[in-house]
């Protein structure tokens, strides 16, 4: 499916919760900020790092696009996001899970509930990632950006994600913490659930679709009757 269609009528019958992972599951924003800025300033094209915090969230491609313009020379990009990568690598021995994830994911689990890593993140970080998680009994499945053309704010990550378990959109969800997160459930027509423990605001969240706003997992853990994802366990 082309990246922006509809997810509507997707999939099989299985129930499932998508989770983005980068300032979601696992602290990781603010050093994509700083290791993004760093490779840009490396390349002679310095970006003021609350503006690359902006566009953290997005795919690779799609955060130069928006930090650089679409039309710039991208013969750079393979440098940048190399960069980019190679500064990253040296804090994937200390990623640290952010309150919450875990319990959360094992929650989900526990109610029946698909549940699915979607990721812009390449293959290699989300297996930093899942690492950092240590929870991979509690996680069906996970998708990459490997696994689709276009990353966020396109859908197709998330409509991967939902292929790779077998579950509906109409009995699904997607938790997020990033506006690109949120533009990305609109346009596979998924619930969005928005975390602020990202960076962003929850009027930013909810101008973007999210239905219900939580600081991190831990207060979602905590208010769990009350939000959508106890009620996809229920039903």
């Amino acid at each position: 499916m082309p990246a922006g269609d509809d997810g509507a009528g997707r999939g099989g019958d299985a129930r499932a919760v998508l989770f983005d992972v980068d300032g979601t599951l696992v602290d990781t924003n603010y050093l994509h900020a700083v290791c993004w800025g760093e490779a840009l300033r490396q390349q002679g094209r310095p970006v003021p790092m609350a503006t690359v915090h902006r566009a953290i969230g997005m795919g690779s491609q799609e955060l130069l696009d928006h930090l650089l313009g679409p039309d710039r020379d991208h013969e750079q990009d393979d440098v940048l996001d190399a960069a980019h990568l190679a500064l990253y690598k040296q804090f994937w021995g200390r990623l640290q899970p952010l309150p919450g994830s875990v319990a959360l994911l094992r929650k989900c689990a526990g109610n029946g509930l698909r549940t699915v890593l979607a990721s812009s993140a390449s293959e290699g970080e989300l297996a930093a990632l899942r690492s950092a998680l240590d929870a991979d009994d509690a996680i069906t499945g996970a998708t990459s950006s490997d696994d689709a053309g276009a990353g966020k704010p396109a859908a197709d990550i998330l409509l991967a994600a939902l292929d790779s378990v077998d579950a509906s959109v109409e009995r699904s969800a997607f938790v997020g913490d990033s506006v690109w997160d949120g533009q990305a459930a609109k346009k596979a027509g998924l619930p969005f659930v928005g975390l602020t423990c990202g960076g962003t605001s929850e009027a930013e969240l909810r101008e973007n679709g999210a239905m219900e706003v939580w600081r991190d997992a831990e207060q979602l853990l905590a208010e769990w009757p009350r939000s959508v994802l106890s009620r996809l366990g229920a039903s």
